[in-house]
């Protein structure tokens, strides 16, 4: 069972809107999957601090749950029965007219009463039910933001904005496309579990995306300008001469793009040098070359090995 969402987000119930958002935002930051690879208990307490926002920062649900209408999961809770039952009632003075050897026959009276109380419920207006979806995000909708369609099993579609900087395993909540309310109540939610797909050239790491970008012996030996596929579109790089396989070239604010305060994160290039087939002028060019500073490039390796 779902915990107290205030105990969740370390707040008091007479919390304001603003605190709840802040000490959501707090807890969400720290716990994130993607700032916290390997740690269960960190996605658990993202989890948690999700399904707590949910509830209270929506004030019709919150309003239900400060009344005891919906738990901390946002089920249904059933109604409260009176304090002792109907035995107590019955057993009191008041109730005498419940005796079955009282002259007076009353089970036709609390019989009537318990009818009348259940039609007065089931005409109640109640919400519907939230009814849960699976949605597969491609990587760069992730990354970007983007609109994706939900394909629901009536055929129906539902697009849903996806924020950018989604993980797999987050949920979204759609208000009011949920199961339909009963007696004029309300419409349910629907909750969309995502799951981010992979792609061929980025990974991810935290708000930071990598990338292996191959570069000729010419481009890594003088630099220059390249044409490198980035999440936005092509951008035109100049990387720096004497570049060995393995340089890391960073690019400010071109991985994952920003959402509310958060900055951008941004796109780092591993070089990889590509010989190719080398052409018969490289060849001989190579044979009769003498560097000017000859080096050993596995100077030492012999010292590092077991």
């Amino acid at each position: 069972m779902a915990e107290d969402p205030y105990k969740v987000l370390g707040l008091a119930r007479d919390a304001t809107p603003e605190a709840i958002k802040k000490a959501y935002r707090k807890l969400a930051r720290q716990n994130h999957p993607d700032l916290n690879p390997g740690k269960p208990e960190a996605e658990a307490r993202f989890k948690a601090a999700s399904a707590a926002n949910d509830i209270l920062s929506d004030p019709e649900r919150r309003a239900r749950f400060d009344r005891g209408e919906i738990d901390a999961e946002g089920q249904e809770m059933p109604p409260p029965r009176p304090a002792g039952g109907w035995r107590r009632h019955a057993e009191a003075p008041q109730g005498s007219r419940y005796d079955p050897f009282s002259e007076q026959d009353g089970f036709s009276d609390i019989f009537a009463d318990i009818l009348a109380a259940q039609r007065a419920a089931e005409s109640a207006p109640r919400p519907g039910r939230d009814m849960a979806y699976h949605l597969k995000v491609p990587f760069l909708s992730a990354v970007l933001g983007a609109t994706e369609q939900l394909a629901l099993p009536d055929g129906k579609q539902l697009s849903v904005r996806i924020p950018p900087g989604v993980v797999s395993g987050q949920s979204l909540r759609l208000r009011g496309q949920g199961a339909p309310g009963r007696n004029g109540g309300p419409a349910g939610h629907a909750v969309i579990e995502l799951e981010v797909a992979d792609h061929p050239l980025f990974r991810r790491e935290g708000f930071d995306l990598h990338m292996d970008l191959p570069v000729t012996l010419r481009e890594a030996v003088l630099g220059g300008p390249v044409t490198v596929p980035a999440p936005a579109g092509p951008l035109r790089v100049t990387l720096p001469p004497a570049s060995d396989s393995g340089r890391v070239v960073r690019l400010r604010g071109k991985g994952v793009a920003a959402e509310g305060s958060r900055p951008a994160g941004d796109l780092l290039l591993t070089l990889r040098v590509v010989i190719g087939k080398p052409d018969a002028a490289l060849e001989a060019f190579l044979r009769d070359w003498q560097p000017e500073h000859p080096f050993d490039p596995r100077a030492g390796l012999a010292e590092d090995a077991p």
